[in-house]
């Protein structure tokens, strides 16, 4: 198997572009995640970087294998696939479970009634009265 020494300029190039951008992206979705400062807003660092930083990597994957062995190499297709499929699904499901967490719990401020599509709806007391029949 041929190395980096053997690679045409022609691949090269993008190959290492490809490297360069993924690590970037990947990068940004890893400080996003040490940064933000809610849950609801940390979750979307890793989503992003898992289908584009990881989409870049696999590129340059294919490109490189690709020039060096002289021969159309698509295994790295099969992984974008898979990634593409169960990336958003996984972060999704990550989100709703988080949400119904905190509505259970009534945690007002943690973020899960900030979009207005849930609500936190305090429960009767046996001893009260309903909030319209006062």
């Amino acid at each position: 198997m041929s190395g980096i020494p053997d690679l045409p300029a022609w691949a090269a190039l993008p190959v290492s572009l490809l490297l360069i951008l993924g690590a970037t992206i990947a990068l940004i979705g890893a400080l996003g995640l040490l940064r933000l400062p809610t849950f609801y807003k940390r979750i979307h660092g890793p989503a992003i970087t898992i289908t584009f930083g990881a989409g870049c990597i696999l590129l340059a994957s294919m490109l490189y294998f690709t020039a060096t062995q002289a021969r159309l190499v698509i295994h790295e297709v099969i992984i974008a696939v898979f990634l593409l499929m169960t990336a958003p699904v996984v972060s999704m499901l990550i989100m709703r479970a988080a949400v119904y967490r905190d509505l259970r719990a009534r945690k007002h401020k943690a973020g899960a009634t900030a979009g207005g599509v849930y609500t936190i709806v305090e429960e009767e007391t046996a001893g009260s009265t309903p909030p319209g029949k006062r």
